[in-house]
């Protein structure tokens, strides 16, 4: 991976350990002992993120913060800490730091905290997407589309799913020609669109996994499932496989309490799942 960590470790909790655990991922890490020593190698060095367990309502910790944001704006911070006080929170919250791990966290979870990290430090890179580009065949479904639906009231929810269908996903884009197109307020259809779990603004793999967290699901280790399937898979609920064969997402309820727990790929409903043996369910999807 080029992904480049930066581990500042003032001694108080001992995050030289990471590197042991870390390491074997690939990623290329510098590890710190003193604030002064980072601050050296943020002269020359670039960070995708930085784990430190320095003390957020410390100036010295303040100022090397905004050192690191100046040179790697693009950088996440992870803070280690045992027992943070409401004030430290209140600094770390300031200073935008976006994750945090209590000491001690297990292996598994820090890895999967520091995965979040560098994916979230590669979207700041990135920056905001370009527009999408959608070709005039997609262009004339959504237009015949709303010229049918524009004069039934009530329809706006008929249309978007119509739309999803035609686009695969709803993004800013299409909503706005959706609300220009019907005449109703952008923030209308915005707001159908956050609501209602069955619509996403993301484009989504060529499989779909949704996971039931209604009530019979979640005390039936649902949330389990979720954590098996993004680790298995390497991606974030909501989000889609970096090689687009999967996407992951959750939902209230699939109305299928007595198969509990549920999961559903693509269209076909998966009951009694096994939290340890989830991933087994997709071996048959290509």
């Amino acid at each position: 991976m080029s992904s480049r960590i930066l581990v500042v470790d003032d001694g108080l909790i001992g995050l030289s350990g990471l590197k042991d655990f870390l390491a074997p991922d690939g990623y290329t890490m510098d590890c710190c002992s003193t604030k002064s020593e980072a601050a050296a190698n943020l002269n020359g060095t670039r960070y995708d993120l930085l784990i430190t367990d320095c003390n957020p309502a410390a100036k010295e910790s303040i100022e090397f913060i905004k050192l690191l944001r100046n040179t790697s704006p693009e950088a996440c911070v992870v803070l280690m800490a045992k027992s943070p006080s409401r004030e430290q929170i209140r600094k770390a919250l300031a200073l935008k730091i976006e994750f945090y791990l209590p000491y001690n966290s297990p292996p598994s979870m820090v890895r999967k905290t520091v995965n979040r990290a560098l994916r979230k430090a590669a979207e700041k890179h990135v920056g905001t997407p370009p527009q999408e580009e959608w070709s005039p065949e997609i262009l004339r479904q959504l237009d015949d589309l709303i010229a049918r639906n524009r004069k039934k009231p009530g329809s706006l929810i008929h249309v978007l799913q119509m739309a999803q269908e035609i686009a695969g996903y709803l993004p800013p884009s299409i909503l706005k020609h959706i609300s220009k197109g019907m005449r109703i307020p952008e923030s209308e259809v915005h707001g159908v669109v956050s609501f209602y779990s069955l619509f996403t603004m993301k484009p989504r793999g060529k499989h779909n996994i949704r996971v039931c967290l209604g009530t019979a699901c979640y005390v039936k280790a649902a949330e389990e499932i979720i954590s098996n399937l993004s680790e298995g898979l390497q991606v974030e609920v909501g989000s889609m496989t970096s090689d687009g064969k999967f996407s992951l997402e959750t939902v209230r309820c699939l109305g299928a309490c007595g198969l509990a727990p549920v999961v559903v790929v693509d269209k076909d409903t998966h009951g009694f799942i096994n939290p340890v043996k989830s991933l087994e369910i997709l071996k048959d999807y290509e």
